[in-house]
């Protein structure tokens, strides 16, 4: 199960990054066409655009793999082990299913409708863009099962209170 995650990680951190690199060349591409030659890259403004998509729903992914996710925890670090182990699985669960409903299925059925659907600018269909959410989906539900499934482990040690070194101050 670790290996899994660990493999995963591999994969996805150096295609985010590369995902970022490209994101900054295309628009500081854009910004260099527009304001110094006058004539602005028509393509580059909707490459970046594909470009922002996937590297969003592909880094979500790999936050909720590392635990980085939004969480409000305050009531739940109160709670027995045994309530935090269930409530955390409700949690997960419950993303699980929007997940599995919203992104995968209802992703998928979006890539259906739109692969058809040229680019009048790239050279990519429109479905290349959807695609991104059954992807992030699917990875997202790797994530979340993997942490489903430690939440159940015998060493699970409940939800750590948070270091009040780490607060935000607003």
């Amino acid at each position: 199960m670790n290996v899994f995650k660990r493999s995963l990680d591999l994969v996805l951190r150096p295609l985010v990054l590369a995902l970022f690199v490209l994101l900054i060349v295309l628009v500081v591409w854009q910004v260099f066409t527009r304001l110094v030659l006058d004539n602005p890259s028509a393509w580059t403004e909707e490459a970046a655009r594909y470009v922002f998509i996937w590297l969003s729903l592909i880094g979500i992914a790999i936050a909720t793999g590392e635990k980085a996710d939004v969480a409000i925890t305050f009531l739940v670090e109160k709670t027995p082990l045994l309530a935090q182990r269930f409530l955390e699985s409700l949690a997960y669960v419950s993303t699980m299913i929007f997940v599995g409903v919203v992104m995968v299925v209802g992703g998928s059925a979006l890539v259906h409708l739109t692969w058809s659907q040229r680019n009048p600018i790239l050279p990519v269909n429109a479905g290349v863009l959807y695609l991104a959410l059954p992807v992030s989906g699917v990875l997202l539900l790797m994530y979340l099962a993997y942490h489903l499934l430690r939440a159940w482990r015998r060493d699970y040690a409940g939800v750590a209170p948070q270091d009040p070194a780490e607060e935000v101050e607003l």
